[in-house]
């Protein structure tokens, strides 16, 4: 089972955050091969997290709540709100098979927030070559849509707005959005 996360950053928690960025890393080395996508959520030009967002395959909802909630960050009080919610990857890809790579053009997070049919988005949008991750936010068991997350390169925030329909949201959020996980050794 797939399973979107998205911590977001508690206001003046950015000390605390990077205290334990090694403990973030070394948590999530233990889920390298479940891991979908991860990175950070940023305030914009100026590069400051907001939040984390990791796209995890694990078993079970237990086992995606445990991932949320004993995130070391989580633990120590970092984050002021996560969203959790069950997701289906229907690009079929990680962010590393990515073919537009690490690095090159902005790249954002795009929640498209609502219920039911209105928030139904089935099939990949026109522009799959700018689509880093994509799929629908769905209840617990799976049954209901209540959005869609999406990661996507693109050359600015209403560029990345315009993957989804905004209309069939009852709210968009853009974020800008990063690779993640330790940086590359030289």
């Amino acid at each position: 089972m797939e399973f979107f996360c998205h911590h977001r950053d508690r206001p003046g928690s950015l000390p605390l955050r990077e205290e334990l960025l090694e403990e973030h890393w070394s948590y999530m080395d233990r889920y390298a091969s479940e891991m979908i996508a991860r990175g950070p959520t940023m305030s914009g030009p100026d590069g400051v997290p907001t939040g984390s967002v990791h796209i995890v395959d694990l078993a079970t909802p237990a086992a995606a709540r445990a991932f949320a909630f004993d995130e070391p960050g989580y633990q120590a009080g970092v984050y002021r709100d996560v969203l959790l919610r069950r997701w289906r990857n229907l690009l079929g890809r990680t962010m590393w098979e990515f073919p537009g790579g690490r690095t090159g053009g902005d790249r954002f997070l795009v929640l498209g927030l609502g219920a039911g049919e209105a928030a139904a988005e089935d099939t990949v949008p026109p522009g799959r070559d700018e689509l880093i991750a994509y799929g629908p936010l769905l209840s617990d068991d799976g049954s209901v849509r209540l959005g869609t997350a999406a990661l996507v390169r693109a050359p600015g925030a209403d560029a990345a707005r315009a993957v989804l329909d905004a209309d069939r949201y009852a709210d968009v959020e853009v974020h800008p959005w990063q690779f993640g996980g330790r940086p590359p050794t030289a």
